[in-house]
């Protein structure tokens, strides 16, 4: 496979995007008829995924095994670091499910994170990513609150970005879990596709995180927003999370692959965009 050639050029998309984002208003949002948008102009962090080999060692740390029963999710990958599984080429980052029997899993793949290397309380989270396709197949960009290792999730809060089934390939979901609201309960809303499948192109996934709200956005459109009040009362986004990206397989989410599931399958990460407010 010629790898450039099934590239989208990663500069494609108008810096006019961004500010885009910040006014469109949609009525399918949250609870509330209207939505209160932010400006996060000034670049925190990013990984434009232009050195070839493996991610960059300053910002990423990698997951590596099954976790505690499929890292809490019944999945059935082993996350490695191999370059089988994770590595940049022709300015992407390629994440790549395989099917195969590795110490004692029957699927592998890879999770990395910005653990201990960046965090970051609120402003714009944002990548441009083409997500794979087929039953079992579970990608996700999210964060996770970097004080887990004293108060144990739920309790330092999830924001799960971008979550997506292979098998329904124009739908995705953004949540958030935190105590009363977690696991097979978050608050969450789905956004589909019209027109258009997340596997056939590249789709900018992103949140505006403030004090006050959580903003949900693919591409140019503001589909959800969470707030204070969705969470009962139990509101844990009030301190720096850390980022996290992977492709699961399996898993109490997506479900098992079946017999029409092709392997293997890649999530291509085109950037990772951090910004923070400059007000």
């Amino acid at each position: 496979m010629n790898i450039t050639n099934i590239y989208q050029s990663k500069y494609s998309i108008s810096i006019g995007l961004l500010f885009a984002m910040t006014m469109f208003v949609v009525s399918s949002c949250n609870n509330s008829e209207t939505q209160t948008v932010a400006n996060f102009t000034e670049i925190s962090m990013q990984d434009e995924f232009d050195t070839n080999g493996a991610p960059d060692g300053t910002l990423w740390n990698y997951n590596i095994g099954t976790g505690d029963n499929g890292w809490g999710n019944n999945e059935l990958q082993y996350y490695t670091d191999r370059s089988e599984n994770i590595t940049v080429q022709s300015g992407m980052l390629l994440i790549t499910a395989e099917k195969e029997d590795y110490e004692g899993s029957v699927y592998t793949s890879a999770r990395i994170l910005t653990k201990g290397k960046f965090k970051q309380q609120y402003g714009r989270f944002e990548a441009r990513i083409k997500l794979p396709y087929g039953k079992g197949m579970w990608p996700a960009f999210w964060l996770l609150g970097s004080n887990i290792d004293t108060v144990p999730w739920p309790g330092c809060g999830e924001i799960d970005i971008m979550e997506y089934k292979g098998q329904e390939p124009t739908t995705l979901h953004g949540s958030i879990h935190g105590p009363g609201y977690s696991g097979a309960t978050p608050v969450t809303k789905t956004y589909m596709l019209e027109n258009d499948r997340f596997d056939t192109g590249f789709h900018v996934f992103g949140i505006e995180w403030t004090p006050d709200y959580i903003n949900y956005y693919v591409d140019d459109v503001l589909y959800n927003q969470i707030t204070p009040a969705d969470a009962d009362g139990q509101w844990v986004f009030d301190q720096p999370f850390y980022i996290l990206i992977n492709l699961a397989v399996g898993g109490s989410f997506a479900g098992a692959p079946n017999e029409e599931t092709v392997f293997p399958q890649t999530m291509l990460v085109d950037y990772i965009r951090v910004y923070k407010s400059n007000q």
